[in-house]
């Protein structure tokens, strides 16, 4: 378990997530690259970076990974943050996990690129890996990871897929989701509902900036508004989230609705933690732990039992 200093030092750390109307924009997106990016990236990783119809993305290859299996990842920033620049350490760490090739887009940021330009940007990267992978593979392998605000982009990815498309993702995994801007959300009629990292004062201004307030209950938006008939063909879900975190209970409405789809979803729970935790690894061990425990989850399942390396890779 980290100590008391490690787990003050990690909250202080990811509280650089939190836009408020305080907040300059310009100066929160900086400090967000600043605090969470690395000159070097770890597990030996290779790093290119691929024009995918019009959205540029990093592909991060580990040293080994599965030929037809590729991750993309929707990163988190109130959605009006957040770069590949930030993301390429964390990212990197969890494709070596997974031992599987990502693709991190750098889709356009709200507040002057609202919804749905975030969930159009990725749509684009998806139709063309897709058909790319499908070229090489013949049947693709797609696992759709995010975090926090990327989450809910991510979720409504999936549910605008049409049925082919949304058949390749074999697997969704969300870390501290967000998943209901709407007024059904208990965390905004409660004025005793916090944590160490967010408020639901700072999830409210942030969406308001992602989208006007009239489509809080479009589940594009809200994905946990989703009905169960829009679940249906729902890829597996695993979802991540701390203890002591505020969007827990939404986390654990959408395992809910998913089951009752009949979606397979894990609630992995741990405690004493804060949201986002596994971004902080630079200060807690049970970051670490938890991309491990993720990479056990995805690397026993039989998704694909070829392996290729950063070599043979570049030279495809």
């Amino acid at each position: 378990m980290s100590s008391s200093k490690e787990r003050k030092n990690a909250i202080k750390k990811l509280k650089a997530f939190v836009f408020t109307q305080k907040s300059e924009i310009t100066e929160f997106r900086e400090k967000i690259d600043e605090l969470f990016s690395s000159v070097f990236l770890p597990n030996r990783v290779d790093l290119v970076e691929k024009d995918y119809n019009g959205v540029m993305c990093d592909v991060i290859s580990p040293a080994l990974f599965s030929k037809k299996r590729v991750l993309v990842y929707v990163h988190g920033g109130s959605f009006v943050a957040g770069s590949r620049k930030a993301y390429r350490p964390f990212v990197s760490s969890l494709a070596d996990a997974v031992s599987c090739r990502a693709i991190l887009p750098e889709f356009k940021l709200a507040p002057s690129h609202p919804f749905p330009y975030a969930l159009e940007d990725l749509q684009c990267v998806f139709r063309m890996l897709y058909a790319q992978e499908q070229l090489k593979n013949g049947s693709p392998e797609i696992i759709v990871a995010a975090d926090s605000s990327g989450a809910s982009i991510a979720v409504a990815l999936i549910l605008s897929l049409k049925d082919k498309f949304r058949a390749s993702v074999k697997q969704m995994i969300l870390f501290s989701p967000w998943l209901d801007f709407s007024d059904k959300n208990e965390i905004f009629s409660s004025k005793k509902t916090a944590d160490d990292v967010f408020s639901p004062e700072a999830i409210r201004f942030a969406a308001e900036n992602y989208a006007d307030v009239s489509k809080n209950d479009n589940p594009l938006v809200s994905p946990l508004q989703a009905t169960k008939e829009m679940l249906n063909g729902f890829p597996p879900v695993f979802i991540q989230c701390g203890e002591n975190e505020i969007f827990l209970e939404s986390a654990k409405k959408f395992k809910l609705n998913l089951i009752s789809a009949g979606v397979e979803c894990t609630l992995d729970v741990w405690d004493g933690m804060m949201p986002l935790f596994q971004l902080a690894d630079d200060c807690l061990n049970e970051s670490h732990l938890a991309i491990e425990k993720i990479g056990r989850l995805l690397t026993e399942q039989d998704l694909s039992d070829e392996i290729g390396s950063v070599s043979n890779f570049q030279t495809e």
